[in-house]
C-alpha cells in the first residue's frame, strides 16, 4: 500500500512507462512538471500547442527538446482536440491541461468524436500526504461536482475506490461526511450518508467499506471516536476516503489543508476513459508531478481492467 507519495512513485516505477499528452503545452509551470516527470521516469510526454513557444520555454528550463514529440497546433481549441485524440486513439495514456481555460479543456474531454467521455458524470479526487497520518487520504469531490445527488455520490465512491485501489489500498474505508454522526431527517446529507452505508451493506456498492454519516473528527481520529462513544463505527479513525456532501465543504477543507499545512498532494479527474490531469495554475510543480504519478498508476490499473 502506498502510504506516501514516495511509495506511489516507487509503484510507478514498477509499471510500464506511460505517455502523457499535454494540451497547449506552452506553459512554463506545466513544462517544468513534464520535465520532472521525465527525469523521474514517471512518464514521457507529447507536447501539443504553439511549437515555437514550447521550444522557447523548454530551452529556458534546460529541457532537451529533442527528447519530446512536439505537435504544432497554434489554435487553442484545435490543440486541445488533437491532444485528447491522442489518448482516445491509444497513442497516449493520460491527458493534461496546459495553457488553456478549463471550459475549453473540459469540452475536449467530453467531445463525442475524440474525447474521453463514458456517459457518466465527471468527478475530482485529491490525494493528500499529511504529516501525522500513516496513509494517503483521498478527498472527493472538492473541485468539480457542486451538489452531488445520491446517485452521483455512488459514482463518486466507485471512482475514488478505483483510484485508492490503484494506489494499493485493497479495501478502502469510505466516510460520507456530515456535521454530525447520527441521522437527522432535517439534515438530508445525513439521510443520504446512511443510505450509502445501507447500499454498501446490501452489495450495491462494492470493493470498500462505507460508514456514514460521520463527522470529520470521528472519521480521522480514534480519540474523537472514543470520546463520542463511536468506536463501534466501522470507519472510526481509519477513513481512507472522505466523501464531502457538496463542493463548498470539500473545497473549504481542501484549501485549508493546502494553505495551512505542510502537505503533498496530487489531483485527478475521474469518470473518464483515461486519467485526466486538471491542475490549477497556482499548484506547485511538486503537486503537478504528483498528479502525473497518480494518473500513471490509475492508467496502469485501467489497462489491466481492459
Amino acid at each position: 500500500m502506498s502510504k506516501n507519495f514516495n511509495d506511489l512513485l516507487s509503484k510507478v516505477s514498477q509499471c510500464e512507462k506511460k505517455k502523457l499528452s499535454v494540451a497547449c503545452a506552452q506553459d512554463k509551470a506545466v513544462l517544468e512538471a513534464v520535465k520532472a516527470a521525465k527525469e523521474r521516469e514517471i512518464a514521457d510526454s507529447i507536447l501539443v500547442g504553439d511549437e515555437a513557444k514550447i521550444r522557447e520555454l523548454g530551452a529556458a528550463l534546460g529541457m532537451n527538446m529533442d527528447e519530446y514529440e512536439i505537435i504544432n497546433v497554434e489554435d487553442t481549441v484545435e490543440a486541445s482536440l488533437k491532444a485528447v485524440s491522442l489518448v482516445h486513439d491509444g497513442k497516449a495514456d493520460m491527458y493534461m491541461k496546459g495553457l488553456l481555460d478549463t471550459k475549453t479543456f473540459l469540452k475536449s474531454v467530453l467531445d463525442k468524436e475524440v474525447g474521453l467521455r463514458t456517459g457518466k458524470p465527471l468527478s475530482h479526487v485529491c490525494v493528500f500526504e499529511i504529516p501525522g497520518f500513516d496513509r494517503l487520504l483521498f478527498l472527493t469531490d472538492v473541485a468539480f461536482m457542486p451538489y452531488p445527488t445520491l446517485e452521483d455520490k455512488v459514482n463518486i465512491i466507485n471512482y475514488t475506490v478505483e483510484v485508492a485501489k490503484a494506489c494499493g489500498v485493497d479495501c478502502p474505508k469510505v466516510a460520507p461526511l456530515a456535521a454530525v454522526e447520527v441521522v437527522n431527517p432535517k439534515m438530508p446529507v445525513t439521510v443520504e450518508a446512511a443510505e450509502l452505508t445501507k447500499m454498501n451493506e446490501e452489495g450495491q456498492i462494492t470493493g470498500c467499506i462505507v460508514d456514514g454519516p460521520l463527522s470529520l473528527d470521528i472519521a480521522l481520529y480514534k480519540e474523537a471516536a472514543e470520546e463520542k462513544g463511536a468506536l463501534d463505527r466501522k470507519v472510526a479513525g481509519d477513513a481512507d476516503i472522505l466523501l464531502f456532501p457538496d463542493i463548498h465543504a470539500g473545497n473549504l477543507v481542501y484549501k485549508a489543508i493546502v494553505h495551512m499545512v505542510d502537505v503533498k498532494n496530487g489531483n485527478i479527474l475521474t469518470g473518464t476513459k483515461a486519467p485526466v490531469i486538471l491542475t490549477s495554475r497556482s499548484d506547485s510543480c511538486e503537486a503537478k508531478v504528483n498528479s502525473i504519478a497518480l494518473a500513471a498508476v490509475v492508467a496502469e490499473e485501467m489497462k489491466k481492467a481492459n
